[in-house]
C-alpha cells in the first residue's frame, strides 16, 4: 500500500479456528479479568451452529475445554443442517439456483419463511432442498386456517354483541368453565400441549414441538370449530353460545401466545385485536404479545379421559370418510350404520359417550358397538411387505410369503396384541406384514356385499354401505343445499342478505321435482334461503340466474330480492303491522342503522298502524345517547310526550343502556308497562326504503324514502337540498336523470349526484 507501511502477521495468532474456540474465555478476558463471572456461567447453557461446524468450532471448543477445565464448554448443542437449492446443489449467487429470499418474504411474509425452516429437517441437522411452494403450503395449510379461525371467532363475538346488547369481555376466570365434552376436549388438549411444549424445549428438542404446533392448528380449524359451527353462531341459545366462545377465545388467545416466537407478526396482529376484549391486559406490560411470558399448563383443565375419547373419535371418523372414499359415497348421502369393533370396554365407552359426534360427521343413521369380531364373521390375514421383507430376507422370501399367507385368525390376533411373530426361524414386526380383514363363514358374501370394512390400530370399523331410497334422496336434498349454497357464493352474497331463489328442474318429470317438494324444509333450513318454484309471475323480479347438473337433471336457480310473505324464517316482526311495503331489497344503506319495533302500543293515527321503522346513524355513534333515540323514536311514531323504553331484545331482558351495540341491530320501543313480545325476531336487512347516493370523491350517503314502513316520506326534496345534491342519475356515466317521484321504485339502488 504506497505510503504505509507494510502488512505483517500478528505472531501471537496461532491458528483462526484455535481463536473462535477460544471464544467462551476471550469474551470475558478471563483469566485476567472476570474470573468469577465467568465460572458462573461456565459452561454455556447452549450453543448453535450449521452442521459444517462439526470438524470447525464444535471441535476446537471442544479441544480447548477439554484441556483447560477437562469438561466440554456446553451443556446443549443445536445444529442445524444446509439449505440448499432445489436440486440439491449448493445454493450459488452466480447460477442464480435459488429464489430471491426477499421476494419470498414479500410474497408469502416473513412468518411462512420462518415456520417452513423450522419446520423442516434443518432442524435436526439434515439438509433442506428449498422450495418455493413449501412455503406456499405453510400459507395454505397452516396460516390462512388459522387465520380463518380467528376471523371466525370475532365476527361471532360481534354477532353475539349485537344480538345480545352485551360486550363480550373475557377473563382467566372464564377459562376451562364450560361443561361441553368438545369445550372440555379443546381446552384440556390446549394445556397438554403447554406441558408438552414447555417439556420440549427446556430439553431444546425445536424439531418436536413445532409439528405438535402445526397439528394443534389442525384440531381447532378442522375439528373444534368445525364441529360447533352452529354453537358459534347461536344456534344453541345464547348462553351455550358463550360458553364456546369462551373456549374458542381462550384457546386463540393461548394459542397466540405460545407461537409468538415462531411467527411473530401475525400472532402480534391477532394479539391486538384479541386484548381489547380483555380487561386484565390494559397495562403497558401488555402493550405487546411479545411482553408475555409464555402461558404454563394448568393440570386441573387437563381431562386425559375426554382427550382420549375423542382420540379415538376422530381415528373412528378417519376411517369412515376412508371407506366412503373407497366406496365413491359422498358424505352427503346418509348411511344406514356403522359397526366398531373393539375389544375393551373402556374403548367403546369413550365412544358411545361421542355417539351423536360420530353419527353426525360421517352421516349415518345408527352406531353400532361390539367387542366380538367374530359375531360379524371378521377374520384376519395377513400380506406380506415385499419391499421390506425382500430386502432383509433374499432368498428366503418366497417361503416366508407364503408361510405369512396361511397365518391363522388366533396367531394374527395375538400378534396385535403385543405377542411375537416368527416365521421360519424369522422374527417379524408390525412394518414387515400388513393386517387385512375378511369376511368368513356361511354369510361370508352377504356380509361382503354389506358391509366395508378397514382398522386403525386395533379399531375395526364397518360402514354398511346398503343403498336406500329414502336416504339416497336425502343425500340428492343435500346435494340441493350445496348448490344453493354455491351460488349464493358466487353471487356475492352475504349471509344477511335476504333474498329468495327459484328452481327449475329439466325434465320437468325427473325425481329431483318431487325431492325438492318433499324435503324444501331441510333445504330451507340448511341453506337459510327460501325456495320457490320458478314461474311467469317471478320472470320480471329475477336479477341472477346460474344452472347446475344434479343426478343427470339440469336444476337452474334464479335468484329475486327479498324474502317470500308465507318464509318462515323472514324475522319479520309479529308486531301488528307486517309492513308489506317494507325494503325487500336485500340491500343494506352504506350509513350506519338501526331498526326501531314498537310493541304493546299503537302509533300516530296517520300512520294506518306502522310499527316498524328505522333510523340512519349519521355523525358519530357515541353522539347517539339514550336518550337522542328515543327522541328520535317519539318522532318516528308520532308518539310525542309517551314515555317509551328501548330495548335490545323484545322480551325486556336488555335495556338499551350502551350504544356500543346500536350499529345494525334492531331496538324495540314499548311502555314500561308493557310485558314485551318473546316471539319477535330480529331482522338482518334495513325496515325501511331507501336509496344510496354516490356523490363523487368517494364519498357515499343514504336517504330515507318511507319512515315507519309504508308511510312515504314528503320532504324528500328539502332532504336533498340539504345534502347539497341538485340532480340524480341511474348510473356514474349520468346519462339517465331520475326525479323524486321515480324514487320509490329504486329502493335498495345506489344512484350519482
Amino acid at each position: 500500500r504506497p505510503g504505509y507501511p507494510p502488512l505483517k502477521r500478528i505472531s501471537e495468532v496461532f491458528d483462526c479456528w484455535f481463536e473462535s474456540g477460544s471464544m467462551p474465555y476471550a469474551q470475558a478476558h478471563y483469566p485476567f479479568e472476570n474470573k468469577k463471572e465467568f465460572e458462573d456461567s461456565f459452561p454455556a447453557d447452549f450453543i448453535a451452529e450449521g452442521i459444517d461446524q462439526t470438524r470447525g468450532w464444535f471441535y476446537t471448543l471442544l479441544v480447548i475445554s477439554t484441556a483447560l477445565f477437562n469438561r466440554p464448554p456446553f451443556k446443549n448443542l443445536i445444529v442445524n443442517g444446509l439449505v440448499l437449492a432445489e436440486d440439491g446443489t449448493k445454493m450459488s449467487k452466480r447460477l442464480k439456483n435459488y429464489p430471491d429470499p426477499m421476494d419470498v418474504v414479500n410474497k408469502y411474509g416473513a412468518d411462512a419463511v420462518r415456520l417452513f425452516l423450522i419446520n423442516s429437517p434443518v432442524v435436526k441437522a439434515e439438509n433442506l432442498r428449498f422450495r418455493e411452494d413449501g412455503v406456499q403450503a405453510i400459507l395454505k395449510d397452516v396460516f390462512l386456517p388459522w387465520y380463518n379461525a380467528f376471523r371466525f371467532l370475532l365476527q361471532n363475538i360481534e354477532r353475539y354483541e349485537r344480538e345480545e346488547g352485551a360486550e363480550f369481555l373475557w377473563s382467566e376466570s372464564s377459562y376451562g368453565g364450560s361443561d361441553n365434552v368438545m369445550d372440555k376436549w379443546i381446552i384440556s388438549f390446549t394445556q397438554s400441549l403447554l406441558e408438552f411444549v414447555a417439556k420440549e424445549m427446556a430439553a431444546y428438542r425445536l424439531y418436536t414441538v413445532i409439528p405438535r404446533l402445526v397439528k394443534f392448528i389442525d384440531n381447532l380449524t378442522n375439528w373444534y370449530v368445525r364441529m360447533n359451527r352452529k354453537r358459534l353462531k347461536g344456534e344453541g341459545g345464547a348462553t351455550d353460545c358463550k360458553s364456546a366462545l369462551d373456549s374458542l377465545f381462550s384457546v386463540v388467545m393461548t394459542m397466540v401466545r405460545i407461537m409468538a416466537p415462531f411467527t411473530p407478526f401475525l400472532t402480534e396482529m391477532m394479539y391486538q385485536k384479541l386484548k381489547k376484549k380483555v380487561p386484565s391486559f390494559s397495562g403497558p406490560e401488555f402493550k405487546s404479545v411479545h411482553y408475555l411470558m409464555l402461558p404454563t399448563a394448568r393440570k386441573d383443565l387437563i381431562h386425559e379421559d375426554i382427550e382420549r375419547a375423542v382420540a379415538r373419535m376422530q381415528s373412528v371418523v378417519d376411517l369412515g370418510r376412508v371407506l366412503r372414499d373407497r366406496k365413491t359415497m359422498p358424505i352427503k348421502y346418509p348411511l344406514p350404520e356403522v359397526v366398531i369393533i373393539h375389544k375393551d370396554a373402556t374403548c367403546l365407552a369413550d365412544l358411545k359417550s361421542l355417539e351423536n359426534y360420530i353419527l353426525e360427521e360421517l352421516n349415518v343413521k345408527a352406531l353400532t358397538l361390539s367387542g366380538d369380531k367374530a359375531a360379524y364373521g371378521v377374520t384376519l390375514r395377513a400380506e406380506p411387505d415385499h419391499k421390506t421383507l425382500g430386502l432383509r430376507l433374499k432368498g428366503a422370501f418366497k417361503a416366508v410369503m407364503a408361510e405369512i399367507k396361511t397365518l391363522s385368525d388366533d396367531t394374527l390376533t395375538k400378534f396385535l396384541d403385543g405377542g411375537d411373530l416368527e416365521v421360519q426361524g424369522h422374527k417379524l414386526g408390525h412394518g414387515d406384514i400388513r393386517i387385512m380383514y375378511s369376511f368368513a363363514g356361511e354369510k361370508a358374501a352377504e356380509l361382503s356385499s354389506k358391509y366395508e370394512a378397514d382398522s386403525c390400530g386395533d379399531i375395526l370399523v364397518m360402514l354398511d354401505i346398503t343403498p336406500d331410497p329414502g336416504m339416497i334422496e336425502e343425500g340428492i336434498a343435500r346435494e340441493v343445499v350445496n348448490r344453493v349454497q354455491k351460488f349464493r357464493k358466487s353471487a356475492g352474497l352475504k349471509v344477511s342478505d335476504e333474498v329468495t331463489m327459484h328452481y327449475e328442474v329439466v325434465p320437468g318429470d325427473h325425481s329431483l321435482t318431487t325431492i325438492i317438494v318433499k324435503h324444501l324444509d331441510y333445504i330451507q333450513t340448511s341453506s337459510k334461503t327460501p325456495l320457490r318454484m320458478k314461474s311467469t309471475d317471478t320472470l320480471s323480479i329475477i336479477t341472477k340466474t346460474e344452472k347446475f347438473e344434479v343426478k343427470g337433471a339440469k336444476l337452474e336457480l334464479n335468484i329475486s330480492p327479498g324474502f317470500p310473505e308465507d318464509y318462515a324464517g323472514s324475522g319479520a316482526s309479529t308486531s301488528q303491522n307486517s309492513g308489506s311495503n317494507d325494503n325487500s331489497s336485500g340491500q343494506l344503506p352504506v350509513l350506519d342503522w338501526v331498526n326501531v319495533e314498537l310493541i304493546g302500543t299503537k302509533p300516530s293515527r296517520h300512520l294506518n298502524g306502522s310499527t316498524r321503522g328505522g333510523i340512519l346513524l349519521t355523525g358519530d355513534l357515541n353522539q347517539w345517547t339514550p336518550e337522542r333515540l328515543q327522541s328520535s323514536v317519539q318522532d318516528i311514531f308520532g308518539l310525542y310526550g309517551v314515555k317509551l323504553d328501548l330495548y335490545y331484545k323484545a322480551d325486556k331482558s336488555q335495556k338499551v343502556e350502551n350504544v356500543k351495540f346500536l350499529k345494525n341491530n334492531t331496538i324495540y320501543a314499548m311502555k314500561a308497562n308493557s310485558s314485551g313480545d318473546s316471539k319477535a325476531q330480529r331482522k338482518s336487512s334495513f325496515n325501511c326504503k331507501f336509496v344510496n347516493i354516490a356523490q363523487g370523491s368517494g364519498k357515499t350517503t343514504s336517504l330515507l324514502l318511507e319512515n315507519p314502513v309504508g308511510c312515504p316520506l314528503q320532504n324528500v326534496q328539502e332532504a336533498l337540498k340539504s345534502l347539497k345534491i341538485g340532480s340524480l342519475y341511474s348510473e356514474d356515466a349520468k346519462k339517465t336523470k331520475v326525479n323524486v317521484a321515480q324514487l320509490n321504485s329504486m329502493a335498495g339502488l345506489t344512484l350519482y349526484a
